[in-house]
């Protein structure tokens, strides 16, 4: 198990259009083809004005082929056309539990 942790740094001010838009238009597509969401945050200290979430994932080819067909969906590319504009960069992580870390979600399927 994996999970990619994925960081949306907004232009300044612009957190809240892009989460509106998310709930509206990305989010319930986004739970359908990546299935199983481990979380989703907005920062509150430190860097501001980003938005984190995260996707647990069996292993790298999972991930490959459930993000294929979420850049393939064609309800996605159009919320994506909207999105794009309110971002400053993106970055995204896969992180490994440690050996002695069952994650909770484990084993669900989504």
């Amino acid at each position: 198990m994996l999970v990619e942790q994925r960081i949306y740094t907004t232009l300044p001010g612009k957190w809240r259009d892009y989460l509106a838009l998310y709930e509206a238009e990305g989010l319930a597509i986004q739970k359908r083809i990546l299935g199983r969401m481990v979380g989703y945050y907005t920062s509150e200290i430190g860097g501001l004005n980003q938005i984190v979430h995260m996707w647990a994932y069996e292993n790298l080819f999972e991930r490959e082929e459930r993000r294929e067909r979420l850049l393939h969906d064609e309800a996605f590319r159009a919320y994506v056309k909207k999105m794009l504009p309110l971002l400053q960069s993106q970055e995204s992580r896969i992180l490994k539990p440690a050996p002695f870390f069952t994650p909770t979600w484990q084993g669900e399927e989504q």
